[in-house]
């Protein structure tokens, strides 16, 4: 069923990538547009350089000395169980997350005059207010976040290529779509009333429900962190390389604005490199679904951090990003994970191998 479910999903991932292809035009939020730099020349100043050499291995040594430590510890420190079960407490809530991820930016993008991402500039007041104030009304749920998607593609594919600056905005329809409108919603109202005796909409009960019809074409709501993840992992790859490492001369232009080498003395070709390799690889392990919750956590540190150095950033066009990393920190990584199948045999294993034994995972 889960395969059923993906294939939708590369789909939508192919019409992606050719859009990728088609985004010549580089506008960020907070610089004006400058020339096109060199990727050779970004990577040939890193590698060349023995310090940040020196630095990028130990980054990526204490990547795997945690990942280890997890691997080892995690199953038997009760504060991880405790902390897992918690966050797996709050899946209820889980359509009213996504509903106000992505409803509360869309209202603003309208009132702001901007199409979903501050890159674009359009009047769309009507639609993006429209759908963003009835997916908050939790009315009509479903069919809005269908509408609102085909918008953002329809988009996309048409003028405006560089919203794929903005392609959260389709895991987070997606996710809507599946999970449905949850409560406090007035779909689920409106649904206590056809269920009710003796009510004027209860003649309408006939009516198939939406999770039952998807349900038969494979999408279930533990579809839902699949789909997430995926568009919410390709969204951070795109943005480390593409607008980082393949089109330097505009992060080179953001690390000068703000200092950045101040905050951290090193130079502006290793900030734009590791600023890069580290949302690629974040959006890697998420569209492997590898450590899942903690790579959530890490891009929603990675996102507050972003706000606070970039002071002029708006902040409502990144609300999105932190409600689906929030809603991956609830669900964990879903089916076709690295969590649900490697991660697991890895845990087994290393704690056998240092004498701590088989625990189950929770």
């Amino acid at each position: 069923m889960a395969r059923r479910a993906l294939r939708p999903v590369c789909a939508t991932v192919g019409a992606l990538a050719v859009a990728t292809g088609s985004a010549a035009a580089h506008v960020d939020y907070v610089t004006e547009e400058t020339a096109p730099g060199s990727a050779a020349e970004l990577f040939a100043a890193v590698m060349s350089s023995p310090l940040a050499l020196a630095l990028l291995a130990g980054g990526g040594a204490s990547v795997a000395v945690a990942a280890l430590g997890y691997l080892r510890f995690s199953a038997s420190l009760r504060d991880v169980e405790v902390a897992r079960r918690t966050l797996a407490s709050y899946r209820p809530y889980l359509p009213w997350m996504l509903r106000l991820s992505v409803g509360l930016p869309l209202v603003g993008a309208g009132f702001s005059g901007y199409l979903f991402s501050p890159t674009v500039t359009a009047d769309a007041r009507l639609l993006q207010v429209g759908i963003g104030f009835l997916l908050l009304f939790g009315l009509l749920t479903r069919v809005v976040a269908a509408v609102g998607l085909l918008a953002y593609l329809w988009a996309l594919a048409g003028a405006f290529p560089e919203l794929l600056l903005a392609s959260e905005y389709v895991a987070g329809f997606l996710g809507i779509f599946v999970v449905g409108p949850g409560q406090p919603s007035a779909d689920m109202m409106l649904r206590r009333i056809v269920a009710a005796e003796g009510t004027l909409l209860s003649r309408f009960r006939w009516f198939p429900k939406p999770e039952d019809v998807l349900s038969e074409l494979g999408l279930t709501q533990g579809t839902a962190p699949l789909l997430i993840r995926v568009f919410l992992g390709a969204n951070f790859v795109y943005l480390g390389v593409v607008q980082k490492w393949l089109q330097p001369a505009q992060a080179a232009a953001v690390v000068e604005k703000y200092g950045l080498t101040a905050v951290v003395p090193v130079s502006p070709e290793l900030w734009i490199f590791g600023a890069g390799l580290t949302e690629a690889v974040v959006g890697v392990f998420l569209l492997t679904g590898t450590f899942t919750r903690g790579t959530a956590t890490a891009a929603f540190v990675i996102l507050t951090t972003t706000l606070f150095g970039l002071p002029d950033d708006p902040v409502l066009a990144h609300v999105t990003l932190f409600g689906l990393s929030s809603a991956l920190m609830v669900t964990g990584a879903g089916a076709l994970s690295l969590d649900g199948t490697v991660i697991p045999a890895l845990r087994r294993r290393i704690g056998a191998g240092a004498g701590g034994g088989e625990r189950p995972a929770v």
